[in-house]
């Protein structure tokens, strides 16, 4: 398993995201989510590293040592979301039964006009927040988003909404320009969303409790949001099933500034909330967490051995 997770090839490539892609829009979503389910068996088969991770973080959160049906359902969750994201672009959110948790939280923070960062994860669809955006059409929605890591999904995202790719801050740039692409979209009262849960090669990340164990965390989120003194609000799009989905946003932080003699303690403090926000949300069904890569350091035992029957 490589070092880290950017070193990881995009799963399937330009061909098979953009196979889903034509068979979902001119075949339909059902005939689409028909063939996930060969397009799962390859990847778990293919896919050994990813299924080995996959394996080991159900055996955490179920406490108790994942099945081969379990990684198959972690693996189909991820596709159906995929193949979900192709509609929700193309077509936004009138195919979907979305319900939605705690706006009144966010619609608070909407109204002090500083902008809002919206953080989220690599859970369910991020997508599924469009939902926001369709009921408040007025509102500017930017999302960091490294273009580089994924380029067939880039490519997607472009060709399906040009309109939302032209909305796309990329975060595979320097890291002072993101800093200040954000301070100028929330400016202008955007919501900027970003992902709290996977750091890039050489970000800072401070080592919390998650799932019973240490694991590291990218601190740049809530440093950005003390930085520009902006709010956070965590939005979580998770996948129930069929075609639906349950959006929940939480009120997070204020977005004070931190005293230089304090932003040690108070960073590893915020993360370490995230973490459990993150982890209470996972819970609510565990199979709709997408992070396929070793986040624990896997040589570290979860509480039991993580055996592999597959082949690599």
């Amino acid at each position: 398993m490589s070092a880290h997770w950017s070193e990881r090839r995009e799963g399937g490539g330009w061909f098979a995201v953009w196979l889903i892609r034509g068979i979902g829009l001119h075949l339909g979503r059902r005939v689409a989510r028909a063939l996930l389910y060969p397009i799962t068996l390859y990847f778990y088969f293919r896919r050994g590293p990813e299924r080995r991770a996959s394996r080991a973080y159900l055996t955490r959160a179920f406490g108790r040592p994942a099945r081969m049906r379990d990684v198959l359902r972690h693996i189909h969750c991820y596709a159906a979301t995929i193949l979900d994201r192709v509609f929700l672009l193309a077509r936004g959110t009138r195919d979907f039964a979305i319900d939605v948790h705690g706006l009144e939280q966010l619609e608070a923070r909407i109204a002090q006009g500083r902008g809002v960062i919206l953080l989220g994860a690599h859970v369910g669809s991020f997508e599924a927040l469009r939902v926001l955006a369709e009921a408040r059409p007025e509102l500017r929605v930017r999302m960091l988003m490294d273009r580089g890591q994924t380029p067939a999904m880039t490519q997607l995202l472009h060709a399906l909404n040009p309109a939302v790719a032209a909305m796309v801050i990329d975060a595979g740039g320097d890291g002072n320009d993101v800093v200040l692409a954000i301070r100028e979209a929330t400016a202008q009262g955007a919501l900027v969303g970003l992902l709290g849960d996977r750091a890039r090669s050489g970000e800072a990340t401070r080592a919390v409790d998650f799932f019973g164990a240490p694991a590291e965390f990218p601190s740049a989120p809530h440093l950005i949001a003390a930085i520009l003194e902006l709010p956070v609000v965590l939005a979580f799009g998770l996948y129930r099933g069929g075609n639906r989905y349950a959006v929940h946003f939480e009120d997070f932080s204020a977005g004070a500034a931190i005293a230089r003699n304090e932003r040690n303690a108070r960073l590893g403090e915020l993360t370490q909330r995230y973490a459990a926000r993150l982890e209470y949300y996972t819970r609510l069904d565990p199979y709709n967490w997408f992070n396929f890569y070793d986040f624990w350091q896997l040589h570290a035992d979860p509480g039991g051995t993580v055996r592999d029957g597959a082949a690599a």
